[in-house]
């Protein structure tokens, strides 16, 4: 499957090849825990992420990839994806605009890779407010705008930052999963994965979920 991925990006020909890894090592995490669900991929860029997230699981009916911008790339990489899985033409839809663009829903899963900073934060609160699956691998963590809940004379602050984070979720009524994907992709790694327990103790008690 990665294979078949790396091969449709090189056609594309305008992708990072640390951000092909970076979406396909989140990708294919939350794909272990969470299924269906429209995807909302916050912050989305190109929207690789969005696209990897349908390829994973087909029962997710539509994405949507929303960012301040809409690079050139996005329409290179929809070309390149559709072209070698048809099944994705048309369902990934890209928005111009703040993350407060598209309206979210409790049977969202929310997404975003690299949310610079306070961005992260913003993702976490809007997806505790609906109720939806969120994961978010944060990065260019901000001490002046981000909280460390005056942890950062133990912790490094950027760690305080994402633990703080995690506890919010869990505060939230949230179930937190803390993963890492690969140090040599990118040093800013950590992966945090939230679901509402309520949801969480449902999915558990049908086997439905996948660790």
């Amino acid at each position: 499957m990665f294979d078949r991925i790396g091969r449709a990006v090189c056609h594309a020909g305008c992708l990072p090849r640390k951000e092909l890894f970076e979406a396909w090592e989140t990708a294919r995490r939350v794909r272990r825990l969470f299924r269906g669900g429209r995807v909302v991929d916050l912050g989305a860029g190109h929207g690789l992420l969005a696209h990897l997230m349908l390829v994973l699981d087909d029962s997710s009916p539509r994405a949507v990839a929303v960012d301040r911008t809409i690079p050139p790339c996005s329409a290179a990489i929809d070309r390149a994806m559709s072209d070698v899985w048809p099944r994705l033409a048309g369902r990934v839809d890209h928005i111009r605009g703040e993350f407060d663009s598209v309206d979210l829903l409790a049977t969202d899963i929310v997404v975003s890779v690299h949310a610079c900073g306070r961005l992260t934060d913003i993702v976490l609160e809007r997806a505790a407010a609906a109720r939806a699956r969120v994961a978010v691998l944060p990065c260019c963590h901000d001490n002046t705008s981000c909280d460390t809940g005056e942890l950062a004379g133990w912790l490094e602050p950027a760690l305080a930052i994402d633990v703080v984070r995690a506890r919010a979720l869990a505060a939230n009524g949230y179930r937190v999963w803390t993963q890492t994907i690969p140090g040599e992709i990118t040093p800013k790694n950590r992966l945090l994965i939230g679901e509402p327990r309520d949801e969480a103790r449902a999915r558990s008690s049908t086997g439905s979920g996948r660790a």
